[in-house]
């Protein structure tokens, strides 16, 4: 008799209150009865203020529909004139120069661990496609890299035995932070009280319940990265959850130690408001550009004179772009944060010497734009890209940070910041984001959150960027007549007709992550883009396909 799929396995029973959707096998080696009772105790204390702040952001983006502009806030004037700086940050945090991101599967992170990289950030967002399977594995993966037990062996091969993969000394890992899912997503696996949990006090929630003493006696925090805040009041909401975390796990004040993405428009206006929320835990803030351009679009969409040119154009060149990383950098500094970089999506180009070094040449490009710019650091995708960023910082950053670099020189307008760019829309262009949209919706769907294609990283954020650019692109073509550069008009048509060619661009499916799944993806893609509202997150409907 053949095993049945974990999905379709009887759930356990509910305990306290808590009930388990799936079952994998070892879940219940995480999901102890004593840690769901300290979930439950998180869900019931806190779901009712991130169901406020969610419904928050749902009037916010009733007034930018409606033609409001973001801007710096009033209410908060005195926060942002009075002199005051965060905590002292920890030892570890101190060197932040490279930083690698990735999933969280056992090769994943013991290569990231091992790669020389300053910081790992183990991603249970947007590199990482939420099956059940992939949390409780990264969960575990994680759990074991801190006990100093992980290791993978790869699948046997040719007859030969796989390689083995296993941690170097703790001494010479990089310094482990992890980042959960975002407030707007649910944890469908785990219903409290008959509610679904919050996906990021899932994520975070249970990883500090089974590390946080382990990482608190080899002084390595524990290190978060908290994702998508858009306001101060959901950085307060951060606070008050990592102040409950270290209450009940006995650990003292200040213990857990966050560094947050500045990846959303509104939350540009509220830097020096988020740092203050969460003053006695921040490390830093971080230029979260890919998902900060997607968001740019996300809160224009009703805007016809804010539409952005195609994504390849939408560089950190951009006098928008600029004024948002040269704007993080002095206020972290002024207030004693880390002023983080961006992430370097190129990936190595093999059997193309030239094309290899256009892309790295890129890769230098922007990295010494961020390091000039004052930036204590910077992300890569790939381990490729350490010993090229590392060489760049090393020469102009001799200090373990630049906190000294002030920037008073720069002055930023609401208007510097939301300045639309300038550029165009190419055929080529259009067709890349259908088919980047496509191809990584359908790797999604089949569990893998971070997909290689045409030589770069994709994850959700930047798939992100080509959905939305569509869905404005053609809903608001009429009241700006846009047309490609060639001039051919930019209509449904055009995209009815992308997405028909797509199949047959893309040759051998079986070669492609997900590729089983290219037709349900290209539906999805076709309803969403064709709806008269933005869904506000790819990722959503999605959910409810996984498993």
């Amino acid at each position: 008799m053949s095993a049945q799929p974990a999905s379709a396995l009887p759930s356990p029973a509910p305990q306290f209150g808590v009930e388990l959707i799936a079952d994998q096998p070892g879940q219940g080696e995480l999901l102890t009865p004593a840690a769901i009772a300290f979930l439950a105790g998180l869900h019931r204390r806190f779901e009712a203020s991130r169901q406020a702040r969610l419904a928050a952001r749902r009037e916010r983006q009733a007034f930018f529909d409606a033609g409001g502009l973001p801007d710096f806030r009033a209410d908060t004037a005195a926060i942002r004139s009075a002199d005051w700086r965060v905590a002292p940050l920890p030892g570890a945090l101190l060197d932040r120069r490279v930083e690698i991101t990735g999933p969280t599967d056992p090769k994943m992170v013991i290569n990231a661990l091992n790669s020389g990289a300053s910081c790992y950030m183990a991603d249970f967002e947007d590199s990482t496609a939420p099956t059940w399977a992939n949390l409780l594995i990264g969960q575990r993966a994680l759990r074991e890299a801190i006990a100093g037990t992980l290791e993978f062996i790869a699948p046997a091969s040719d007859g030969a035995p796989g390689k083995r993969y296993a941690l170097k000394p703790y001494a010479q890992q990089a310094v482990l932070l992890v980042r959960p899912r975002g407030w707007h997503l649910d944890e469908k696996h785990v219903r409290v009280d008959a509610q679904p949990m919050s996906a990021s006090l899932f994520d975070l929630g249970l990883f500090a319940f089974h590390n946080a003493h382990a990482l608190a006696a080899k002084d390595r925090g524990p290190y978060f990265y908290l994702p998508k805040l858009q306001s101060m009041e959901e950085a307060q909401l951060w606070d008050d959850v990592l102040a409950h975390i270290e209450a009940g796990l006995g650990l003292p004040d200040g213990q857990l130690k966050v560094t947050v993405l500045i990846e959303t428009l509104p939350a540009v206006f509220e830097m020096d408001e988020i740092l203050h929320a969460l003053r006695g835990r921040i490390a830093g803030l971080n230029c979260g550009r890919w998902d900060y351009v997607f968001s740019y679009i996300k809160t224009f969409r009703m805007h016809g004179d804010r539409v952005l040119p195609e994504r390849g154009q939408v560089t950190m060149t951009q006098p928008f772009l600029r004024a948002y990383s040269e704007l993080l950098v002095q206020t972290c500094h002024r207030r004693g944060a880390h002023a983080m970089g961006g992430m370097a999506a190129q990936i190595p180009i093999s059997g193309d010497d030239a094309a290899n070094e256009a892309a790295l040449a890129k890769v230098r490009a922007d990295k010494l734009r961020e390091v000039t710019a004052g930036h204590d650091g910077t992300w890569v995708a790939h381990p490729a890209l350490i010993p090229l960023a590392r060489e760049i910082f090393d020469e102009r950053m001799p200090a373990a940070n630049q906190h000294h670099v002030r920037r008073e020189d720069v002055v930023v307008t609401r208007d510097d910041l939301i300045r639309p760019s300038i550029g165009s829309i190419t055929r080529a262009g259009f067709e890349n984001n259908v088919e980047v949209c496509v191809r990584y919706l359908a790797a999604w769907l089949d569990g893998n959150g971070c997909v290689p294609i045409h030589w770069l990283m994709e994850d959700a954020a930047t798939a992100e960027i080509a959905r939305t650019q569509l869905w404005q692109w053609l809903h608001r073509a009429d009241e700006r007549a846009l047309h490609l550069d060639d001039g051919s008009e930019l209509d449904f048509a055009l995209f009815e007709r992308a997405l028909i060619n797509l199949p047959g661009k893309l040759g051998d499916r079986s070669t492609l992550p997900g590729g089983s799944r290219i037709n349900e993806a290209i539906g999805m893609l076709d309803r969403l883009t064709n709806a008269d509202t933005l869904e506000e997150f790819l990722t959503l409907p999605a959910y409810a396909r996984l498993e």
